[in-house]
């Protein structure tokens, strides 16, 4: 697979926005509630971030969009790493851990001494890509949320 990662673009959150709304309730069942958050998340990070700071990229084979992951500042020391998402196509290639390596390597670059994501449990792949690359679990909390119930983590990192 002959990937491009690219730095993230306005044009790009219609997709992102769409991707994750199709495959959060066909893979995981959520609900509508999904997609106007990611929306906010986006039209947020368009209008206010700091590129010295906070990044966004997508991966690309081609003309075709395979995935995203994004570096916000969540604090004076921390990032906080969002919208990590691959195609069901583009798993098990090794492209998710080039995307994590690239928001690491961002965040370090920029100053950050860790980084903190937020899922859940019930995404098995996501939080055994973060275990095995040096993420911890730092909490754990049953929740109810985009139409169902879940178990909330959040993971962390030294940077």
């Amino acid at each position: 697979m002959s990937v491009e990662i690219r730095p993230f673009t306005p044009e790009d959150a219609d997709w992102l926005t769409r991707q994750h709304g199709v495959l959060y309730a066909r893979d995981e069942g959520f609900d509508e509630t999904l997609e106007p958050l990611v929306a906010q998340i986006l039209a947020g990070f368009v209008a206010k971030h700091d590129p010295n700071c906070e990044r966004g990229w997508i991966a690309w084979e081609g003309e075709t969009r395979l995935g995203s992951i994004f570096c916000v500042r969540l604090d004076a020391e921390a990032a906080k790493l969002r919208l990590f998402l691959l195609v069901p196509e583009a798993r098990g290639s090794g492209l998710g851990r080039r995307l994590l390596e690239t928001c690491m390597g961002f965040a370090r670059e920029a100053g950050c001494a860790r980084m903190q994501l937020w899922t859940h449990a019930e995404h098995e792949a996501a939080c055994a890509l973060c275990a095995r690359n040096g993420f911890r679990r730092v909490s754990r909390i049953p929740v109810h949320s985009f139409g169902r119930d879940l178990t909330e983590e959040q993971w962390e990192i030294d940077l």
